[in-house]
């Protein structure tokens, strides 16, 4: 159950109505210049997604030049055909010499729920575990997205984040009896995708997209009934992509993937730690994959260091 034990923080605690609108496509994004390690050519992002027929899907992305896919990996049977409606970051941990079990949030018929499942060394589901899907609470079919969280530092934490249709963002702690509202902000009704890029054990950092073109990063403190801040990157041409997605790069550094769903395309960059106007974004190059799918998420390990923000 969800138990709201406190109220919104003030709509104004963060506004990203920021830059003008520009008209650059996605594809404009590439011309955003600045400088990275020579140790992003190593970063590879573990793209998951769920198909129409809600299979289970893993491929890696490779951050070489030119950019290169790994080979699919297919589990069928996960989701019942075009069931899952939103799916956060899922976690895959090793289980025996070549099984792996998967656990995330996913949002299904309105309804919030756990979802996890174990696969075999053929990335089949594994019938001695079980495959479970269930229920925390009802209400969120009006959410734009959602995404969890997991820190395992001293104290962990695990953390649900949640976008209403209206813009209100709002965030879940689990307490080990169920999830436990400990904040809520406005001013994110421009935002049109979000990635977690930077884990503390005070703060998450987001780097989110307007549908005017900024890139700007969100920093939470995680402290209860905290407001979150934001902080210009780029001031304009990144509004053509509907979702992000983000892994570790390097020591301090995120390899970013944006998503157009309009041209089912993404593009890759390489982001040097979050520093304002002055944060490094280098262009990668287009992904040479079309993103058809209807949902895409990525694939974390469970012990998930995330050092960009």
């Amino acid at each position: 159950m969800f138990r709201k034990t406190v109220g919104l923080a003030s709509a104004g605690a963060l506004a990203l109505g920021l830059g003008a609108a520009m008209v650059p496509s996605a594809q404009a994004a590439q011309s955003t210049s600045g400088s990275t390690t020579a140790t992003t050519a190593a970063c590879a992002l573990r793209l998951g997604s769920v198909t129409s027929t809600g299979a289970f899907t893993s491929r890696m992305v490779n951050a070489t030049a030119p950019i290169t896919i790994g080979g699919v990996r297919g589990t069928a049977g996960v989701f019942g055909a075009n069931q899952v409606q939103k799916i956060s970051t899922f976690v895959g941990s090793p289980v025996g010499a070549n099984g792996e079990s998967r656990s995330g949030l996913t949002v299904m018929g309105g309804a919030l729920y756990s979802s996890s499942f174990v696969v075999d060394g053929q990335s089949q589901l594994d019938p001695h575990y079980p495959h479970n899907n269930l229920r925390i609470g009802a209400g969120w079919s009006g959410y734009r997205w959602i995404e969890q969280s997991v820190y395992a530092g001293s104290p962990a934490r695990t953390l649900l984040y949640g976008q209403r249709a209206d813009g209100v963002t709002q965030r879940w702690l689990s307490d080990g009896k169920g999830w436990r509202i400990t904040a809520g902000a406005g001013g994110l009704s421009t935002v049109k995708g979000i990635a977690l890029i930077g884990r503390t054990a005070t703060s998450e950092t987001f780097l989110a997209n307007t549908r005017g073109g900024t890139l700007v990063t969100v920093t939470w403190p995680t402290k209860e009934n905290a407001g979150p801040t934001s902080r210009v990157v780029r001031g304009s041409t990144w509004q053509g992509f509907e979702q992000l997605i983000a892994t570790k790069c390097g020591a301090n550094g995120t390899l970013l993937l944006g998503i157009d769903k309009e041209t089912k395309s993404g593009y890759l960059y390489a982001v040097g730690h979050a520093n304002g106007t002055s944060t490094a974004i280098k262009s990668l190059g287009k992904v040479p994959l079309t993103f058809s799918d209807p949902q895409y998420f990525r694939i974390a390990p469970k012990y998930d260091v995330l050092n960009g923000g």
